[in-house]
């Protein structure tokens, strides 16, 4: 059984076609810069990989320079549509409709086309995306993943926010959390890499790339998650600003003269560690500046592990202990001194890193100490993946 797997960005279109009978990707693809004249298509795996010059001024034109890749004669790879048993789409807020994935009919097109006030550069694209598929495929089975949905078993007390009731009564202002697919998926490694059933289990999963979430996992169920009415709350970010005193935001718009646009870019575009360095939203080059001594890069970087550590300790104590702490995503993957700079100092909570494996690098591994009372886990994320084994549940 092969599945295609779309997640349709603002601007973009990335794909894979996955094979389910190896979990072997086959065939990966990128569209950028989707309705801009310097618009180009990626079509390749690894080595294999070109770079495709096509105008594409929509969604529609992304979805067909993929049909048109995958099935090309030279170096497709299949031979035809009939090939592709059904398309999985990523879809970023199912609000409170969706509590997992759906087949995609047109009750669910419209509820979430009507969720994308709440996702304005996101839910369009993907809307587009599926029906672009339903344009250009007929009647081949499609299957929404929202990354909202694996937080909607979050108690009312995790995603209630103090605020008058009725704005949730009336505009469904709530905590929705994002990232949920990999929530999902790396919790679900970390009881298989464990060798336990996931509802013995109380996991703490770090989301830490650009985008930054921490989700509480208590017996296989989201309890709690940083994220909230939208992507902005919660940990520092990239460009995020995450967790602030929400006066800011006035201050910002009474006293600076700011729009409610422009405090809302300030906040998502040019805060995170690329606000407080001044030099980028990129790990990596915060790394080396605070290596060299730069000291808005060492505050970047402590404010930046800081913020992970508290929610950590809050869901220890909110789920009344712990079993497994997991890291993923290009931030918490990769990098050796943040993950050391989140976790020293918890020895006394049974949390013990383990120096010589934290310095290693590649793959699902632990980097525990042998006396560490909580596993610490490396997942690599694969939501892909993920989407992929949800629609073949779902098709049968």
């Amino acid at each position: 059984m092969k599945i295609l797997v779309m997640n349709a960005g603002s601007s973009s279109l990335k794909y894979q076609l996955i094979d389910m009978a190896t979990e072997e990707v086959v065939a990966i693809g990128l569209c950028e810069r989707v309705g801009s004249e310097d618009s180009f298509h990626k079509y390749g795996l690894d080595d294999n990989e070109r770079k495709i010059e096509v105008h594409l001024k929509d969604h529609h034109d992304a979805v067909q320079a993929a049909i048109d890749a995958l099935i090309d004669p030279a170096d497709g790879a299949i031979k035809s549509l009939d090939e592709i048993d059904a398309v999985g789409h990523r879809v970023v807020h199912g609000g409170e409709y969706f509590s997992s994935s759906v087949l995609i009919d047109q009750d669910v097109l419209d509820k979430v086309k009507e969720c994308s006030k709440l996702a304005p550069l996101h839910n369009p694209a993907g809307i587009m995306g599926i029906e672009a598929c339903a344009d250009i495929m007929g009647d081949k089975p499609q299957i929404a993943v929202f990354d909202t949905a694996f937080h909607q078993t979050m108690p009312a007390r995790s995603y209630m926010y103090p605020l008058p009731y009725e704005l949730y009564e009336t505009e469904r202002i709530r905590r929705y959390g994002f990232h949920g697919t990999s929530h999902r998926y790396v919790a679900e490694r970390a009881a298989a890499m464990l060798d336990k059933p996931i509802d013995e289990l109380k996991i703490i999963t770090c989301h830490l790339g650009n985008g930054c979430s921490i989700t509480a996992v208590d017996k296989g169920q989201s309890v709690d998650t940083s994220m909230g009415f939208t992507p902005l709350e919660g940990l520092m970010m990239g460009t995020r600003c995450g967790n602030i005193d929400p006066a800011i935001v006035t201050y910002l718009i009474g006293e600076l003269n700011m729009t409610p646009a422009e405090a809302n870019d300030l906040m998502n575009k040019k805060s995170g560690l690329l606000g407080v360095s001044g030099l980028s939203n990129d790990l990596r080059d915060v790394r080396a500046a605070a290596e060299a001594g730069n000291e808005r890069a060492i505050l970047a970087y402590e404010l930046y592990s800081y913020a992970v550590k508290r929610y950590i300790g809050s869901y220890v104590f909110s789920m009344g202990g712990i079993d497994a702490i997991v890291i993923t995503a290009g931030v918490g993957e990769n990098c050796d001194r943040m993950r050391r700079m989140i976790l020293e100092g918890l020895d006394d909570l049974g949390i013990v890193l383990d120096a010589e494996l934290n310095a290693k690098r590649g793959g699902e591994r632990t980097i525990s100490a042998a006396n560490s009372k909580v596993k610490i886990l490396i997942i690599p994320t694969n939501e892909e993946l993920m989407i992929a084994k949800d629609v073949v549940e779902l098709i049968g």
